[in-house]
């Protein structure tokens, strides 16, 4: 069988870090955060991606917003930032009230459990572009840690679970279900409906980082989305950051894997692979920081920083 690979599914992640790249330098981009009256400001974007084609197939709209959510108050966590608002985009192909309505659930109880407040939003009938609907969203916070920050040798590398697939490799999950022969309303012994297990909701960090911050010098945070280790390297670009102990993927993952016939280097730089986020902190940290952090969600050590570049999975061989 020949390997899946992302780039082969239709997403070519190094060609969109040279497009992205590019945009940037065109727009004039400066930084990441812009200062109002003595005070730090960051906007994040993001929405749900091809997530909510499983979401039409399986007729199930009520956990997508969640998702949206989700995407947007863990990347301004990244920032050091606390979710403040949110705003939303629904684009639909037509205008529907059952799926509206069931999205919207999902979007409350993503601002719930976000602590954020939904000041406002867009709808649009676009049937002329839009197939089915889409979803996306802009988070305002207010930074209150100045993260990323140096970090050296001896750094603990804290591993947050995630949920599932969360929002990121939808593209290439979907495919190698389809192209075995699979409906996404088929049942496996190890993850029930295939549907229902690809939309499970992307976990939403928001209070065990707060109050990890409260207490702790939290030194790099990274949200583990598409490009999956790769996103690890943003926190710092001049550090080795060594997994020693990766949580066990979820069921999903290891089906994934087999019927794509999907190399382990390709996984982990596609999905997150069972760990939807990572903090840093000193080695001095590491027992508060998991104390607080296993309140809220399975929490361990997965790794240390390092002298080098880079991220690296010794028990499997990866080197990104």
């Amino acid at each position: 069988m020949d390997e899946f690979t992302y780039s082969k599914a239709g997403v070519d992640i190094e060609e969109e870090e040279r497009v992205v790249k590019n945009f940037l330098k065109t727009i004039g981009f400066k930084g990441d955060r812009v200062e109002i009256n003595g005070m730090k400001i960051v906007l994040c974007t993001d929405g749900v991606g091809s997530k909510v084609m499983v979401a039409n197939e399986m007729k199930k709209w009520d956990t997508i917003g969640i998702d949206c959510i989700a995407m947007n108050v863990n990347d301004a966590l990244v920032m050091g930032a606390r979710p403040l608002a949110f705003v939303d985009y629904l684009a639909m192909e037509r205008m529907d009230a059952k799926m509206a309505g069931e999205i919207a659930i999902g979007l409350r109880k993503g601002a719930e459990q976000a602590g954020v407040e939904i000041i406002g939003g867009e709808t649009a009938t676009l049937p002329e572009i839009i197939r089915g609907f889409d979803l996306a969203g802009t988070c305002v916070g207010v930074v209150e840690r100045d993260i990323p920050c140096h970090m050296e040798e001896g750094d603990v590398m804290i591993g947050l679970r995630s949920t599932g697939i969360h929002s990121n490799g939808y593209t290439l999950a979907r495919k190698v279900f389809k192209e075995n022969g699979y409906s996404f309303h088929d049942e496996m012994d190890e993850i029930g409906v295939i549907g229902y297990a690809l939309l499970e909701p992307t976990k939403i960090y928001v209070r065990e980082i707060l109050e990890l911050w409260k207490e702790v010098e939290v030194k790099g945070i990274s949200h583990v989305t598409g490009g999956g280790l790769k996103k690890i390297k943003r926190m710092d670009p001049d550090v080795c950051f060594n997994i020693k102990e990766p949580f066990t993927p979820q069921p999903i993952f290891r089906i994934i894997q087999k019927l794509g016939n999907v190399s382990p280097m390709e996984m982990y730089r596609t999905f997150n692979m069972g760990m939807g986020m990572v903090v840093v902190v000193g080695k001095e940290e590491r027992d508060k920081s998991l104390d607080i952090l296993n309140k809220y969600v399975e929490a361990k050590v997965v790794g240390e920083v390092e002298k080098g570049k880079g991220v690296k999975v010794p028990s499997l061989g990866i080197k990104i």
